[in-house]
């Protein structure tokens, strides 16, 4: 088989082999292999964590049980921690990201400390509509981003202005300006590709000292889903 089904129908088959839950472990195998995120005893929140292959990939780069760490995964749905690949410190909450509070975030970190790497692969039911969809994509990356800066402010003279205050809505009312990661952190988060894009590109920049875009080899050719990946929480 060959060509955009053959390469998908691999990473399927991978997937099986190894023992991962979905192909799109994959997605983070490499998305970690080029930016080395998920440092052993590193505190990873995992958002939108079904079915749970992210798990298994960030528990693998936690390093020997003795260094320490934690994954937290949550969801929507309930979400069973897999067998494979993960141990006693991955654990999964089931609740609804629009609705959590950033203090009920940072309750599940060590010492209530907060998380070193904050990972989004949320991503709105397709319903075929692109304007919704993008809305709906963009609207849950907003949601991962205030969870993890905390309180979305825009300069006024910021040309990302726009962008930033249309989804405002979505980080919803919550007292706590502060955001869940730490200081030199990472934030991954996924989109579908939109001309909102650059507005959350240039905010990004701002916040954190590298930030770059990845459609990884797993993702299937008919997605048009991309990661923004930023790396160093000023």
């Amino acid at each position: 088989m060959s060509g955009a089904t053959g390469t998908a129908d691999f990473f399927y088959r991978e997937a099986l082999r190894l023992g991962y839950v979905a192909r799109s472990a994959f997605k983070l195998i490499q998305i970690q292999k080029q930016h080395k995120l998920i440092a052993p005893g590193a505190a990873v929140l995992d958002l939108g964590c079904a079915p749970g292959a992210w798990l298994q990939v960030a528990c693998q780069n936690l390093g020997p049980l003795e260094k320490g760490g934690l994954v937290v995964g949550v969801d929507v749905k309930k979400v069973k921690v897999p067998s494979a690949h993960c141990d006693s410190r991955v654990r999964t909450v089931c609740t609804d990201v629009m609705a959590l509070m950033k203090q009920q975030a940072r309750a599940m970190s060590p010492q209530e400390r907060g998380f070193s790497v904050i990972l989004s692969d949320m991503c709105p039911v397709v319903s075929g509509i692109t304007t919704r969809d993008e809305a709906i994509s963009c609207e849950l990356g907003m949601r991962a981003l205030s969870l993890a800066v905390g309180k979305i402010k825009v300069k006024e003279s910021a040309d990302y202005r726009e962008t930033m205050e249309r989804f405002q809505t979505s980080t919803g009312p919550d007292p706590d300006e502060d955001g869940v990661l730490r200081r030199g952190g990472s934030l991954v988060i996924k989109f579908l590709e939109n001309e909102d894009i650059p507005g959350f590109n240039k905010f990004c920049k701002e916040k954190f000292k590298k930030v770059s875009l990845l459609r990884p080899k797993a993702t299937r050719s008919s997605s048009r889903e991309i990661y923004m990946i930023c790396e160093g929480l000023r």
